[in-house]
């Protein structure tokens, strides 16, 4: 038995006390709260100090304003300074910026994402693509949200492919002015987070067109430009149109809105000029030559959004997981067959079954996500003259990998949860429909996952070479079909732990222990190295066949999104057994192991018809795999209260009827 913390005091708000805290679980968040454990303890505070839970009785005007004050709130606890370096005003922590929005996931998604577009997005493409001269003019306003702004990328005809972006930024040299105009009612800006009521700015995505004397105008391609939309008294300024996106499925206090430019002068000095300039006669200028280097390099840079949106998605759904773990914990139903008491629910094996493969899989994505987070944070506080340009690319794979398994298990564990909790889990006051429709749009933006699961696989195929990097569906099918020869896995040198456990395995996974780390390691590095193999194989086959580009890509689509799932669930497993490696207390170890077991053998699970049909395991070891999800989700159960509590989820955000009578 643990031993239990005794020092775990009721709310003084009113809300119901939290369960009392045991040694384990606190070993565990230790674990899952990770480098910047402080920074969420605060927010947690804040959380819970200001009620910042989803709300069903305001309107959207009422619901707005409310995120605007509590987005005023957080301006003195610093974290959105820690998202700038010091010499542009902020405190330089990457790494407690992102975690600080993370963790408003446990709170309400609508100040998250609001939070997100101000000092993650608009303010991020500032301080990234911006100089010294936009650093002074605008980075101690959007901290303090005297500058007020909005992300203006994606457009009604363009989304995940921005190279195609149609709004036109077209340089005047008689004015030493860019003009920022929609041409066509595709160009649009859409969607975007803030223009319909609070942003007064916007850093706008558009083709950047200028020509140097004598030579014909030409677009160099997708740049980012400063352009105010809104006058202090909040109305559009001429030549910009504005308008409200309306009632989504989620989000209500986030103003999602529209743009239309028509033909607005801005100052030549509001282009973001970090990586390319016009000088004032209109000759364009930059340090990397190739358009699509260019392109991918500024873009980048703003892997921080993908990665808080990851993380923040992550958090909701542990947040909606507790929820129903908790309820699962006091809901009755039937007695059993020596007893006249009724059962708790996760004394049910298929609720179990529903639910603990699903709060070990939230630890090996909160672990993942910490690392990256780290890595982050290291990428973006060093000298940007320091960084390897490959480690960065390879940082932007791993964002997507696991922005898209994340994203994606928040969704579907919060409808699991929802499903779960039966008539109470529909009650608007217990939450999970309000956390349901919040999280639905973070599988699509920020990146769309199934875009970002095919980029993951363009660039395991790839090896980041350089001459393909930006090319589009075809060119790249191209590309990889006169080229690839042998694609073989790329070894995580790095992890000397990992190597050594494969090295400590049999080489056969039918014949060896399935609970070995090894053992589980060997089997998902099998499946990414065969499907990687039989994708290239593929290609090239077409590719001799003569084959229309367009074709293969439609025709293998489905086997490139199925490499980028494999890829992510292998390194989100070397990233558990990494961590695992440095828990030093024998129960939390022993624990996180059991966690460990469950997220393989359940992905094994879902994936037994591949494995089998491929012969990567055989039919008795198939029914093993079936049986010890059982058995793990068994020896898991006592520990469900722990495990959850682990995530230190506010009191306040728990604090429903459906599990107020435990």
């Amino acid at each position: 038995m643990t031993d239990i913390d005794t020092d775990t005091a009721a709310p003084t708000d009113g809300t119901s006390a939290a369960p009392a805290r045991t040694a384990l679980t606190k070993n565990l968040q230790t674990v899952l709260d990770g480098r910047w454990a402080r920074t969420r303890d605060v927010v947690r505070d804040q959380i819970q100090s200001g009620g910042i839970v989803p709300r069903a009785d305001l309107s959207s005007e009422e619901y707005r304003a409310r995120m605007l004050d509590q987005m005023r709130d957080m301006v003195p606890l610093g974290f959105p300074a820690d998202g700038f370096r010091k010499e542009h005003g902020g405190t330089g922590d990457v790494g407690a910026a992102v975690t600080a929005i993370e963790a408003l996931g446990y709170g309400d998604l609508s100040l998250m994402v609001k939070a997100g577009v101000q000092w993650g997005l608009f303010g991020g493409a500032i301080e990234n693509l911006g100089t010294k001269r936009h650093h002074e003019k605008y980075v101690p306003g959007l901290i303090d949200l005297d500058v007020m702004g909005c992300f203006a990328m994606t457009e009604t005809g363009h989304g995940s492919n921005v190279q195609a972006l149609e709004t036109t930024a077209t340089y005047l040299p008689q004015t030493q002015e860019f003009e920022i105009h929609s041409p066509t009612d595709g160009s649009r800006k859409d969607f975007i987070g803030g223009a319909a009521q609070h942003a007064r700015y916007a850093t706008v995505f558009a083709q950047l067109i200028t020509a140097a004397p004598g030579e014909e105008a030409k677009s160099y391609g997708v740049h980012c430009f400063v352009v105010a939309i809104r006058d202090a008294d909040g109305n559009d300024l001429p030549g910009v149109t504005t308008s409200d996106c309306g009632p989504k499925g989620g989000l209500p206090g986030v103003d999602n809105g529209r743009i239309v430019f028509d033909h607005v002068r801005i100052p030549a000095e509001d282009l973001l000029n970090r990586y390319a300039d016009v000088a004032a006669d209109g000759t364009y200028s930059s340090d990397i030559e190739s358009d699509n280097r260019r392109f991918f390099t500024m873009l980048g840079t703003l892997i921080r959004g993908r990665v808080t949106v990851g993380a923040a998605g992550g958090a909701a759904g542990r947040l909606g997981i507790n929820l129903a773990v908790n309820y699962s914990l006091v809901r009755r139903q039937f007695s059993g067959p020596e007893s006249d008491d009724e059962l708790v629910l996760l004394d049910y094996r298929a609720h179990q079954r529903r639910l603990l493969p699903l709060v070990a899989r939230a630890y090996a994505f909160a672990i993942a996500q910490n690392e990256v987070v780290g890595e982050l944070h290291e990428v973006q506080s060093a000298d940007p003259a320091d960084v390897d340009p490959d480690v960065v690319r390879k940082l932007e794979v791993k964002a997507a990998a696991i922005k898209a398994g994340h994203t994606e298990l928040a969704s579907r564990a919060i409808a699991e949860a929802r499903e779960a909790c039966g008539g109470a889990g529909y009650i608007s006051e217990n939450r999970l429909p309000e956390l349901r429709g919040d999280i639905d749009v973070f599988t699509t933006f920020e990146g769309d996952n199934l875009i970002l699961r095919q980029l993951v696989a363009k660039n395991l195929l790839t090896a980041y070479a350089d001459d393909i990097s930006g090319l589009d569906a075809v060119g790249w099918i191209r590309f990889i079909a006169s080229t690839v020869k042998d694609t073989a896995l790329e070894k995580t040198a790095a992890r000397q732990v990992v190597q050594t456990l494969m090295d400590d395995s049999d080489e056969d996974p039918e014949n060896s222990e399935l609970t070995h780390p090894g053992t589980q390691l060997r089997l998902l590095r099998n499946r990414e190295d065969h499907l990687l193999r039989t994708a290239a194989a593929r290609m090239r086959r077409a590719q001799d066949d003569d084959a229309d580009a367009q074709e293969v890509f439609t025709e293998t689509q489905d086997h490139l999104i199925k490499v980028g799932d494999a890829h992510i669930e292998r390194i989100v497993l070397e990233m558990v057994i990494d961590a695992i490696g440095h828990v030093e207390d024998k129960e939390t170890r022993t624990v996180l192991k059991r966690v460990r077991d469950l997220f393989v053998y359940s992905l094994l699970e879902d994936d037994m018809g591949w494995f089998l049909m491929h012969r990567h395991v055989s039919v008795e070891r198939a029914k093993a795999i079936r049986r010890g999800v059982n058995d793990l989700c068994g020896t898991l159960r006592p520990h469900a209260q722990e495990l959850v509590d682990a995530f230190g989820v506010p009191a306040v955000a728990l604090d429903v009827p459906m599990i107020q009578h435990r």
